[in-house]
């Protein structure tokens, strides 16, 4: 089993003391977002999960300090750590972008570059966040991390509804196919020069013939490389077409995240977010169960090895 630590909300960044003590009782509960009595009960033993990939804009101290904790009990892992060049009237709550570089950089000596993926995404065009801003302080940012990754993975923001409204004082334009290969062949030119490879994230346009090809955020090859595995991958069939992910159980909850980004899918209350009530104890994330939840036993099917054929 691949853990998602999580597409939804940023753990390593507000929910540190509660997934260390998930990871020592050795199991989650998660929600079902889809009915919210139905839930989950995971179990997360060492021998139960091949990796745990984390996904965070701003790991907390505690959270990298812990990390040790999960090589003593013989978990893998990687990090999707996203630095983008917003500001805060975009990412209201991320810190100054300096403070996360460094951040970076340390949790790269601590754990390996091959173990931290930098995410420029989602890219979004307005009159301050334009093209040439966009190339500016994308080379600026890869000429901070090149020593500390392998890899960078950007896409282009899915302009739903809600989205649009919360970037509306912005003028938020959707970027065309013409506008996104044009800044995907600039970055991709960047990235070679800072010896980065790059990948783009779900994105339904092909980017392959300017060597940007389809990427895999839930990376099967990456895992099989920090395992010393050859595990068969089966692809995610809950995400969309165009994920290459490979399959993976989500432990986190929408509507908890405290970045407040206003490009973010995840949260909806984004003029006025409430703080999550979490309390550390419970096994599910800023909620607790009730008399009306049906708890059930997820099934953690073992990733299978492949045989090696030797000719």
């Amino acid at each position: 089993m691949i853990l998602s630590v999580s597409r939804r909300t940023d753990i390593p960044a507000f929910f540190s003391d509660w997934f260390y003590r998930r990871i020592e009782e050795g199991f989650f509960m998660v929600r079902n977002p889809m009915n919210v009595h139905q839930v989950s009960k995971i179990s997360v033993s060492p021998q139960n999960v091949e990796c745990l990939v984390f996904w965070t804009k701003n790991p907390s101290d505690d959270f990298i300090l812990n990390l040790k904790k999960l090589d003593s009990m013989g978990y893998n892992y990687y990090f999707q750590f996203t630095i983008s060049s917003y500001a805060q009237d975009i990412e209201k709550n991320v810190p100054h972008k300096k403070a996360i570089i460094e951040k970076f950089i340390k949790l790269s000596e601590q754990i390996g570059r091959e173990k931290i993926i930098w995410r420029y995404d989602p890219i979004i065009l307005t009159e301050k966040y334009n093209m040439d801003y966009h190339k500016k302080y994308f080379a600026w940012i890869a000429e901070k991390l090149c020593k500390y990754t392998e890899k960078v993975i950007i896409s282009f923001v899915d302009c739903y509804p809600k989205i649009k409204n919360r970037l509306a004082p912005e003028q938020i334009s959707e970027l065309t196919q013409a506008q996104m290969r044009n800044l995907a062949e600039k970055l991709k030119a960047i990235a070679r020069k800072y010896d980065l490879m790059i990948e783009s994230c779900s994105e339904k346009i092909s980017l392959d013939d300017i060597g940007i090809p389809h990427g895999h955020c839930i990376d099967g090859d990456l895992i099989n490389r920090i395992c010393k595995k050859n595990f068969a991958h089966a692809k995610d069939k809950t995400q969309r077409k165009e994920c290459g992910c490979a399959r993976s159980i989500d432990v986190g909850a929408y509507n908890t995240c405290l970045h407040n980004c206003a490009y973010c899918y995840a949260i909806e209350n984004y003029k006025s977010p409430s703080h999550p009530n979490q309390n550390p104890s419970s096994p599910l994330l800023c909620s607790e169960l009730t008399a009306a939840d049906k708890v059930t036993d997820r099934p953690v099917p073992k990733l299978k090895e492949q045989e090696t054929e030797l000719f």
